[in-house]
């Protein structure tokens, strides 16, 4: 059985056809453009290759989650121009009859990594991406974690201490909560150039306290039994270990379990995706199974 893949981002689409074991068939980078012009991209895709039993779709968001409300299968509330309440389900289901999947795209790649990576054999995970924002999937118990809406982590506040860093953030929401802080934009309009070229050791030390304090909280609030952290910007060397060092001290011993006491467990706690940039990609092959076996 085939499965079709959308990672739909911000700046690509990636599209896909999966045998449905983690090996990808074909697959095609699409620009996001307008919508208009992006989603007909991606419905030419899979018109050019065997129909897939099902489409996954990992997106960003907001999306309406909710099955029952007249926008559900939307991006909403996206500041992205163009692509505020967007129909994303409707127009693919429609062209190519089949069912579709449809979720954040943080929590499709938490669900590929769940299922084919740093996740596997895991009971309740976290995905944290650091790009251009900051997202945050999870597994819990076994399932992807919905309630109200979806899980919004990158908007939670965390400790900002103006005199230190005196940026007031860059979420046209909030200013300075994490994702005003600590994503690749907030790095870009910080500093004035993209996270890649910043090489300030001052500018990634505080990237790496602000993680780390957005890490506490993720351990205290849902209790993972590993946190992933991917995207853009923490591809940076030594980033990764640094919010470890920085993190075991914010937990100061609390609760007195090893990942949260000795460094070397907690290299095995907080750890980078082992798919690298394919885990959304394969978590979306992941939804369009569920939309086929409601298995999730």
């Amino acid at each position: 059985m085939l499965y079709g893949a959308i990672e739909a981002g911000g700046t690509k689409w990636v599209c896909a056809v999966s045998d449905g074991d983690g090996r990808l068939l074909a697959s095609e980078v699409v620009p996001t453009a307008k919508p208009e012009e992006t989603i007909p991209a991606a419905v030419r895709f899979f018109l050019r290759h065997q129909r897939p039993a099902a489409i996954g779709v990992g997106s960003f968001g907001p999306i309406d989650l909710n099955p029952a409300s007249p926008t559900y299968g939307y991006i909403t509330t996206t500041p992205k121009p163009g692509w505020a309440y967007t129909d994303v389900v409707s127009p693919l289901r429609d062209a190519l009859q089949v069912p579709i999947g449809f979720d954040t795209d943080v929590n499709a790649a938490a669900l590929g990594e769940w299922r084919h990576g740093a996740g596997r054999g895991l009971d309740t995970i976290a995905y944290v991406t650091v790009g251009t924002g900051i997202g945050m999937g999870a597994i819990v118990g076994g399932r992807i974690l919905h309630g109200l809406v979806h899980p919004e982590f990158g908007h939670t506040y965390i400790p900002h201490d103006a005199d230190i860093d005196p940026f007031a953030g860059s979420c046209p929401y909030h200013g300075d909560c994490l994702e005003g802080l600590a994503s690749g934009e907030a790095m870009r309009q910080r500093w004035g150039r993209p996270a890649e070229e910043v090489d300030d050791a001052w500018a990634w030390e505080l990237e790496a306290e602000y993680l780390a304090l957005a890490v506490t909280n993720l351990t205290y609030a849902l209790s993972p039994q590993r946190v992933i952290i991917g995207g853009g910007v923490a591809k940076r060397e030594s980033l990764i270990q640094n919010v470890r060092v920085r993190a075991l001290e914010l937990l100061a011993g609390y609760p007195e379990v090893p990942p949260l006491t000795d460094l070397d467990a907690m290299a095995q706690y907080l750890v980078g995706p082992s798919l690298d940039d394919l885990s959304g990609v394969l978590g979306a092959v992941e939804l369009a199974r569920d939309a086929v076996e409601g298995t999730l």
